[in-house]
């Protein structure tokens, strides 16, 4: 039953993360309209067969936006998790394989980052480094850093005394090479799972900034944004609103549901063990 139940959340998530992928790749060779062209005399057009989702406020093709956020999205998520995964495994392990100050000093650090609230943390950075798409991403980054950190080292700890690291000790391997050859490939499938929630996650982050003015910037579109500009009409128009929202929950939801899958399933494979 475990078994069945975590095929289901692995395929249900997979095909909705497929569905933006699809999106993503399609926008670089087919859009419906320019989705920055303002024509005035198509504004609030409801959904129809020339505009499938409609028009937003300055006459702009609804549908063609969401295309082209996907890349912001999907861009962000994935350089920002990977960039913090990096850095977030090599303190991690760093601190889990050193003695004395070090770790301690590694670890307060990132006790500090992680005392901080993800949206507010993302918000301090941006508002040091500036608004646009790669202060966002570095601002996630580091967001996501004390996530990998503390994985990484509670992982490490928990692998240090196992007798295959012992065994490896007695042979002279050197740390670094105890860390990348041995307990690495261990964690492995812990740090995937952690990753492909953390896209979601890096997503998220990404539209509360652009909803805020400070990531994405007009006349780039982003899903964030969209829900921003659509705030005044949500009411009249909700069509401007409602569908960059229902493709940003699809996104989340997909990322989320393929990591609970994975999780569901390492867990239960050591339970049987």
């Amino acid at each position: 039953m475990s078994k069945l139940r975590q095929h289901k959340l692995f395929s249900l998530g997979l095909f909705l993360v497929l569905v933006v992928i699809s999106l993503c790749i399609v926008s670089f060779f087919y859009l419906p309209q320019d989705p920055n062209v303002m024509n005035t005399i198509n504004r609030f057009q409801s959904p129809s067969k020339e505009f499938l989702l409609g028009t937003d406020q300055f006459g702009r093709d609804i549908l063609s936006r969401i295309m082209i956020s996907s890349r912001y999205a999907l861009f962000i998520g994935l350089v920002s998790v990977f960039l913090g995964a990096v850095v977030g495994i090599v303190i991690g392990a760093l601190a889990a394989t050193a003695n004395g100050w070090l770790e301690t000093i590694l670890m307060r650090f990132i006790d500090g980052l992680m005392a901080f609230p993800g949206i507010l943390l993302a918000m301090m950075l941006v508002a040091v480094l500036g608004k646009g798409l790669w202060n966002a991403v570095i601002a996630i980054a580091i967001f996501m850093i004390p996530v990998f950190s503390r994985l990484t080292y509670s992982l490490v700890l928990d692998q240090k005394n196992q007798l295959y690291v012992k065994a490896a000790r007695s042979y002279g391997a050197s740390k670094c090479r105890i860390i990348f050859k041995h307990i690495l490939p261990m964690i492995l499938p812990r740090l995937i799972t952690q990753f492909s929630a953390s896209i979601g996650s890096a997503i998220l982050i990404e539209s509360s900034l652009s909803f805020l003015g400070l990531g994405v910037q007009p006349p780039n579109a982003s899903w964030g944004l969209m829900l921003s500009e659509s705030r005044q009409y949500m009411l009249t128009y909700a069509y401007l609103a409602v569908p960059p929202g229902i493709i940003l929950m699809i996104t989340v939801l997909g990322f989320n549901l393929i990591g609970d899958a994975w999780n569901d399933s390492i867990v239960s494979r050591r339970m049987a063990e």
